[in-house]
């Protein structure tokens, strides 16, 4: 985990980007994302990379942030997660609700 959580908190707001390795792509994990984060009222966006890993931003309310990893690391059924790994980053304030890129 990379920078330091509350370090970079602004105003009880997080950003975190955030890589997802395993059988995480075909089985609806995106989908899955996009809803827990419009469920949890995060700001962000996420996509499949041509590695077969999937990467997300997650901004928002830290405690719903952290949720919204805790997430990552079950996914949907059928997926398979190896690994999440995070890291924190100053909240841009950029992003106006959450996307599948």
């Amino acid at each position: 985990m990379a920078g330091d959580e509350k370090a970079i908190e602004a105003g009880g707001r997080v950003r975190a980007h955030v890589r997802v390795t395993g059988s995480v792509q075909g089985v609806f994990f995106r989908s899955g994302v996009r809803s827990q984060a419009k469920l949890l009222e995060i700001r962000g966006w996420v996509r499949n990379v041509p590695d077969s890993s999937l990467e997300a931003v997650f901004e928002g309310d830290r405690d719903r942030v952290r949720k919204m990893i805790d997430f990552c690391w079950e996914g949907p059924p059928g997926a398979q997660v190896r690994k999440v790994e995070v890291e924190w980053e100053k909240p841009r304030h950029d992003t106006p609700g959450f996307e599948i890129k």
